[in-house]
């Protein structure tokens, strides 16, 4: 399937979701299978990381192209980018978990052996690590839990459920249990990685070859690997997410072009004026006008 071709969702079905909502979404599989006689055609999260934990039942799993056959107890942790797809039997049971890829990278800062590990798809088998497997049954139920709840400290609840689990998975991966799922890992790494280092310094504007340089990459092999994963060019890439920032700036501050250009590492104000039109197809003063407007007729 080409790569412009694949649906890239929130959460399965889901083209938009509000950026602004909570981080974390926990739901049991059969929520959503149901709806689509459990069948999950094959698709992408952009920049969700996604824990599938499989109690009962069977589900055929196709991942780039190929497929496996498990039954429960099992984890399926999918990083962002990993085209997957789904066709479960009726009698499923579990409970999915999604985050944002970020909020994964802040809740593991500290802890880059775990880190890593979820950087590339696991498929986990659970069937011999009873006591491991128990424990985190019990850690997603309590997640769930919480989830549908509405107590104080909820969130941060949430989260450190959510680290358990991670290290329990981890565990259980170290234990030979887990599989490292094989075809277009290393390519997608590299462009997951890719999109973490623009995060950090996109305000720098620093050029393609220092980020090719920092992967162990050439510049036409890592703009290879952002054509197939993201549909743009590394330089592209970086581009889209000064663009995004700017409009971030344009609807929720009173900065100045002027001045969100000088924020955005911009060193000509009229440059950046220039590069916003080119990208966005208006200028930033017509840009912050339109968003204005629609406020006000909302």
């Amino acid at each position: 399937m080409a790569s412009s071709t694949i649906p890239s969702y929130a959460l399965y079905g889901e083209l938009g979701r509000d950026s602004s909502a909570e981080w974390v979404h926990c739901e049991a599989i059969q929520t959503r299978s149901h709806l689509h006689n459990y069948r999950i055609q094959p698709h992408r999260h952009e920049q969700l990381f996604q824990v599938l934990h499989l109690t009962g039942g069977t589900a055929e799993i196709t991942i780039d192209g190929r497929s496996n056959e498990l039954s429960g107890p099992f984890v399926i942790a999918l990083p962002p980018m990993a085209v997957h797809g789904y066709t479960f039997s009726p009698d499923v049971s579990g409970t999915v978990v999604t985050l944002f890829e970020s909020r994964l990278s802040q809740i593991l800062a500290d802890m880059n052996g775990i880190r890593d590990i979820f950087r590339s798809v696991q498929l986990i088998r659970l069937h011999e690590q009873e006591d491991l497997a128990q424990a985190l049954a019990a850690d997603m139920a309590s997640l769930a839990a919480e989830f549908a709840g509405r107590a104080s400290g909820r969130l941060e609840a949430i989260e450190a459920r959510l680290l358990l689990i991670l290290i329990a998975l981890h565990r259980i991966q170290g234990s030979g249990q887990g599989t490292l799922y094989g075809p277009g890992q290393r390519s997608r790494g590299h462009a997951w990685r890719f999109h973490e280092l623009v995060e950090k310094n996109y305000r720098s504007h620093q050029p393609v070859e220092i980020y090719a340089n920092r992967l162990g990459l050439t510049p036409p092999h890592l703009n290879r690997i952002c054509r197939e994963h993201f549909g743009d060019t590394a330089l592209g890439m970086v581009h889209q997410r000064l663009i995004l920032e700017a409009k971030r700036y344009l609807t929720f501050t009173t900065l100045t072009a002027k001045e969100i250009a000088l924020v955005l590492g911009f060193e000509d104000p009229a440059y950046f004026t220039r590069f916003f039109k080119r990208q966005a197809g208006v200028s930033p003063l017509t840009f912050r006008a339109m968003q204005q407007n629609m406020t006000v007729r909302g």
